[in-house]
């Protein structure tokens, strides 16, 4: 079954400036969001194969619009994560169907590679809710510079029987990184971690 997709929504945050210094090039962050229909909201089922092979679909559509939006090729992608808010219908179960089995395989394909675990949150949440999406390094979790996350919300999701989808991907990391660690340039991208 395909997602049924009320709405897709594209944001980029771009900083500048932070702390009175110039940042250049600027950070950005990309956030693509779809509100799609829960087909199990209001019921109880054992399979929740439905929203696995929605969170697939999603993962390639959305890594692909975060990508576009930042006007970058896939391979200059750096960080990325991945969130869902669940309307009151709906169990926090239908959420991790989307995110967890399947939405990871395609979005690594949209902005090639990542070998490392893509960063997640769920939560259950009404209209107008919002949620943080976690990000890390595409390829090693152990860069400290891309831990961050960056805010998703529909202002008319998600509905009762709806589920709000987010995708990040990055250019870069946090303005103004100064807390040591691996840095990016020092990354093997073999194992995930650094």
């Amino acid at each position: 079954m395909a997602a049924k997709i009320r709405k897709i929504v594209v944001t980029v945050d771009e900083t500048r400036i932070e702390m009175g210094k110039q940042i250049n090039p600027p950070t950005r962050r990309a956030v693509a969001v779809a509100v799609i229909e829960n087909p199990y909201a209001g019921k109880y089922v054992e399979s929740l194969d439905d929203l696995i092979a929605a969170g697939e679909e999603l993962g390639g559509l959305l890594g692909e619009k975060c990508v576009q939006a930042l006007g970058i090729q896939p391979g200059q992608a750096e960080s990325y994560g991945k969130a869902a808010i669940v309307g009151e219908a709906g169990e926090l179960e239908h959420a991790a169907a989307i995110l967890h089995p399947k939405l990871g395989a395609p979005l690594r394909k949209a902005i090639e590679k990542g070998a490392a675990l893509v960063p997640s949150s769920k939560k259950m949440g009404g209209v107008g809710a919002a949620i943080d999406v976690p990000l890390g390094h595409k390829d090693a979790a152990y860069v400290r510079t891309h831990f961050d996350a960056v805010e998703a919300r529909v202002s008319d999701a998600p509905r009762a029987n709806e589920i709000v989808v987010a995708v990040a991907v990055t250019d870069s990391g946090r303005p103004l990184p100064r807390v040591g660690g691996l840095t990016k340039d020092e990354i093997k991208g073999e194992d995930g971690l650094r």
